[in-house]
């Protein structure tokens, strides 16, 4: 059976296929494509050598069995049997999103394996599972943020058709998947771009090194290659939703911006497939922009992600003053990013040095253009000791009402429902020593200029670190973790039948703070939080026609509620 090999290598002036020990020589395209007819189809392997370099990994590499640095595999995406002909999709907007990562999500690390809790997440609530990057990457265990075949999934996870499988089984449980994909930035091992054509450039840089090369020479094959991955996810492996990671390092000075472009190709492919296709972006840039449609001149994103109510509620529920959350210790913080979303809409940042911002406009934007989130991987597995929030259950219950009521999507950070007590770190498994010893000095550096000791610091390297972040299932029925799972439960089902909840216009949040406490209106309900550790009466606008839930113990006042502390109660009004 014969199988056309292409492969994209503008500057070669010979490219051959490997083949085994056979090298096919391939022919000139126009563009600087070369293909070539050879005997192959689903599961050969093959390789090309440029200008009669080593055998290198396909750009477009759709199967790494053997690691990023071995052959790669033709996968014929079409022999997997489809049951979801009935699914409608979901639009990510207002969806409750679940994030995990699959190394860490069971001890097995499978996709198969995390298909074995789709029920679970269902009872929960959840209606999206966001899977951190599955590119192929170097080692077994990684973050996968070092990613370097796009098009492939990682082998140890399952490889494509355990992904395809996973899909098809969430859908048939009703839940959409969303897959997190990183076009900013490629891994240090097995990244073999450079050796075919101008994938970066020198005209930007971001903090991996020279930016994805969007908008200099050879750019249109570039983008290409990005738009045909993202379309790729949706089209052959039946996703619902891609997750964009860090694109403010997307540099791109273009007439039409990458998330632009893409923006347009994913809406017209969702036109041809009859179902929702979202885009989630990751900004640091503050700026609705992002969420804005492109005939207004925005980039087109579904949603993106807000930081500043996370910093906004981490530091109102713990404390910490350090680092960037020292902008948001003031009172009044919260209660603007739960309403305005940004706390830096062209106020001055100080951790940037800099006016930063521009401010979201109830009038035009919708709060489910945002996600909101108490923990996400980078909030956790960035700090020094890879932790999650010292909390007693009672500050983890606040900070889960205050998300599942807000007017944005929220989104959980796997084990935070029961208050997992495992904590989720920083780890790689490079084989290249010195690359090993670089991440390795690099994560201790960069905490000691903040004063941890270097000997705290988890090596990366350290199988331990990886093995201390797999999520205790244990844990979830037994005290407190139980109780807190049905506080979660709860509040999601609350969300779900309740119109006032759903309700995504930033207008219709009301917050009213004092010493220690804050009540947030939605609609008919009240949301009555006590951030203190003792009991605290708190004054409400009128007599609560009844409960509807409660985290602690309350009782009625004359002029409000009686609430125990590090307690949360909803009521109606």
């Amino acid at each position: 059976m014969l199988h056309t090999f292409t492969v994209w290598a503008p500057a070669a002036s010979t490219v051959s296929l490997v083949l085994g020990a056979d090298s096919v020589p391939m022919l000139a395209r126009p563009a600087g494509w070369w293909s070539v007819e050879a005997e192959g189809g689903h599961g050969t392997d093959y390789a090309f050598s440029v200008d009669g370099s080593d055998p290198m990994p396909d750009p477009r590499s759709p199967w790494q069995p053997d690691g990023v640095h071995g052959s790669s595999r033709v996968f014929d995406s079409s022999r997997f049997a489809w049951s979801d002909a009935d699914w409608a999709g979901r639009d990510a907007r207002g969806a409750v999103f679940y994030e995990l990562h699959l190394g860490t999500f069971t001890p097995e690390g499978t996709l198969e394996a995390a298909a074995g809790h789709l029920d679970y997440l269902v009872a929960l609530g959840v209606e999206v599972v966001s899977l951190l990057p599955v590119a192929a990457f170097p080692g077994r265990h990684g973050w996968g943020y070092d990613g370097v075949d796009l098009y492939a999934v990682h082998e140890p996870y399952g490889g494509p058709e355990a992904l395809q499988r996973f899909v098809d089984q969430c859908h048939a449980v009703g839940l959409a998947v969303c897959l997190d994909v990183v076009y900013n930035h490629l891994g240090p091992s097995g990244n073999y771009l450079d050796s075919y054509g101008p994938y970066f450039t020198s005209r930007h840089s971001t903090p991996w090194g020279p930016a994805v090369n969007l908008d200099d020479d050879g750019s249109h094959e570039v983008r290409r290659w990005i738009c045909d991955n993202a379309l790729r996810w949706f089209r052959e492996f039946h996703l619902d939703a891609l997750r964009l990671d860090a694109v403010h390092a997307l540099v791109d000075d273009s007439p039409t911006h990458l998330l632009a472009q893409l923006s347009l190709e994913v809406a017209s492919l969702s036109k041809e497939l009859g179902r929702p296709l979202g885009l989630v972006a990751e900004s640091d840039l503050n700026d609705p922009q992002t969420v804005e449609p492109v005939a207004d001149g925005g980039l087109g994103m579904t949603a993106q992600w807000s930081d500043d109510f996370h910093h906004a509620l981490h530091t109102l529920l713990t404390g910490e003053r350090a680092g960037y959350y020292a902008d948001f210790a003031e009172p009044d913080v919260f209660a603007k990013t739960l309403t305005q979303v940004f706390l830096h809409d062209g106020s001055y940042s100080s951790f940037r040095g800099k006016d930063w911002g521009r401010p979201v406009d109830p009038a035009r934007h919708r709060g489910s253009a945002f996600l909101a989130y108490t923990s996400n991987h980078d909030q956790v597995g960035n700090r020094a000791l890879g932790d999650r929030p010292a909390l007693t259950p009672g500050q983890l219950a606040i900070g889960a009402a205050l998300v599942l009521t807000s007017p944005y999507t929220p989104m959980l950070f796997m084990g935070e429902e029961w208050g997992a007590s495992t904590p989720w770190r920083y780890f790689t498994d490079h084989t290249e020593p010195e690359l090993a010893e670089a991440v390795r000095s690099g994560r201790r550096r960069e905490f000691a200029a903040y004063g941890w000791d270097a000997a705290e610091i988890p090596d990366p390297q350290d199988p331990e670190t990886w093995r201390s972040s797999v999520l205790d299932w244990t844990e979830v029925d037994e005290p407190p973790h139980a109780e807190l799972l049905r506080w979660y439960r709860d509040l999601v089902a609350l969300r779900a039948r309740n119109e006032d909840l759903r309700n995504d216009r930033l207008d219709s949040v009301g917050v009213v703070a004092g010493d220690g406490w804050l009540v947030v209106s939605r609609g008919s309900l009240r949301v009555v939080v006590n951030l203190s550790a003792e009991t605290t009466e708190i004054p409400l606008d009128g007599v609560p026609a009844y409960e509807v839930m409660s985290f602690g113990s309350t009782e009625l006042v004359a002029e409000g509620v009686r609430l125990s502390g590090h307690g949360v109660a909803v009521f109606a009004v």
